[in-house]
């Protein structure tokens, strides 16, 4: 296995902007992944393959539990890999499973059965999780600097939004975008990440750099969970997560309505999606440099209460006003880049917090537990928009009258402030500062002092 110089155990360092590249790399063909499986897969099982909605909805079902299970599973295991060979090994072990798995899935054999869709998502899921858990710890532990852990994560969120911008745009670009053709473009995506995801790892193995493994201390399990949940910050910055997690699930879960509903221009969906991500990405710098000079929770709360300050027009739209619309996805997608960048910069920092009280490095299970939480929060926002819906009278499948239009634009906008309120009023006075946070990791640096 390929061998990167390893980073001195102490002190700010400033990667380089290829150490990055390479970290970032795997993170855009892990979330190419995650449109087609969102979007094709079930409908080509269900009506290219003739497996039915309800036999493709219950094996799905069981691969997503089965996903939230081994979550916590895999993020102790990338903890004690950590503690002898390092996270890194761990990313290159899962990607033959992940590589396997999404071609028998997406390119599947004349009869592939449920049983067949259930064995290989699991699978996907498995070999997925086991991926990006150990990404996600290895860039909350490549520096001790409060500033440049943001643009760590930067890095990494800018590839994923690209890798989503590849599955959007892949299938139009060589003419799949219809949905009769979702074979063919599960095959061509299937093709992408078989292609791209070997020379990401490949570029993770030979341009980062990790830290030297450290010797895990011994803890019984009511030690481990007593530090863990006696981590203030944790669970403040936890409960914020999943408020804002179900406030942008429920538009996620929505659009695809709103659009064709609300604004009765399906035909513009993939575009719209493309401007929103793209301004997610021109906007991640400036959220880099606002949160060096006021503080990563100060400019996230400030860049969520821009995003309810837009959501509230969204009632006001009605058909044909795709000019303003547009001006929404601009306008949300601005604040998307510090949604994604800000987050799990803060996260590295509640780690330290644990790390001082525990002597472990246990980024693995703190970003399996947000894993969860991520997971929770889009289960919820399902669960809440669609049953609300149906209570309101809307119909997919209809024309709908006025009331079950404005419950449509009220679920997609207005619910979503009310969840954003809760997470501003949990981050607005976070305690870990970067003074803060210096102070931890002095901490830190003198209990391995004495370790050493």
């Amino acid at each position: 296995m390929s061998r990167s110089p390893q980073l001195p155990d102490r002190g700010p360092a400033r990667l380089s902007a290829a150490a990055l590249l390479g970290y970032s790399f795997p993170a855009l063909p892990l979330a190419a992944l995650t449109l087609p499986v969102y979007i094709y897969l079930p409908t080509f099982y269900a009506e290219h393959l003739g497996l039915g909605l309800a036999a493709v909805g219950v094996a799905l079902l069981v691969a997503r539990v089965w996903d939230v299970v081994t979550d916590p599973l895999i993020g102790l295991l990338s903890d004690r890999s950590s503690a002898r060979f390092g996270r890194r090994p761990l990313v290159a072990l899962g990607t033959p499973l992940v590589m396997a798995a999404t071609w028998f899935l997406f390119v599947p054999p004349a009869g592939a059965g449920a049983t067949y869709l259930l064995l290989w998502s699991v699978l996907l899921y498995l070999g997925w999780t086991s991926m990006i858990l150990p990404l996600h710890a290895l860039g909350a532990e490549l520096s001790p600097d409060y500033h440049e852990r943001s643009r760590i994560t930067a890095f990494r969120e800018v590839s994923v939004l690209l890798g989503t911008l590849l599955a959007l745009g892949l299938p139009a670009a060589i003419g799949l975008d219809d949905v009769a053709q979702a074979g063919e473009a599960l095959s061509a995506m299937a093709t992408a990440v078989l292609l791209l995801l070997p020379l990401g790892v490949a570029a993770l193995l030979a341009l980062t750099p990790e830290r030297p493994a450290q010797g895990q201390r011994r803890l019984s399990p009511r030690q481990s969970w007593t530090i863990l949940l006696g981590n203030r910050p944790f669970r403040r910055l936890l409960a914020a997560y999943l408020f804002n997690g179900i406030a942008n699930g429920l538009p996620a879960t929505l659009f695809l309505l709103f659009v064709q509903h609300g604004l009765e221009r399906p035909d513009v969906a993939g575009l719209l999606l493309i401007i929103y991500f793209g301004a997610g990405i021109a906007a991640t710098p400036l959220w880099l440099r606002l949160s060096r000079r006021f503080g990563k929770h100060r400019v996230w709360s400030a860049a969520m209460v821009w995003a309810c300050l837009v959501f509230i027009w969204v009632p006001f739209l009605g058909p044909g006003d795709v000019g303003w619309f547009v001006a929404v996805c601009v306008l949300t997608g601005v604040s998307l880049g510090a949604d994604l960048v800000l987050p799990p910069s803060m996260q590295a920092d509640v780690i330290d917090l644990d790390t001082a009280e525990s002597g472990n490095r246990r980024a693995g299970l703190f970003f399996a537990l947000w894993g969860m939480t991520t997971k929770l929060a889009l289960a919820a926002a399902v669960g809440l928009a669609f049953p609300l819906l149906d209570l309101a009278g809307f119909r997919a499948d209809a024309v709908n009258d006025g009331d079950a239009l404005f419950a449509l634009a009220a679920l997609y906008s207005l619910a979503p402030v009310i969840f954003k309120a809760a997470a501003i009023v949990l981050i607005w006075g976070f305690p870990i500062t970067a003074e803060r946070q210096a102070e931890v990791r002095s901490r830190i640096a003198g209990g391995e002092a004495e370790q050493a």
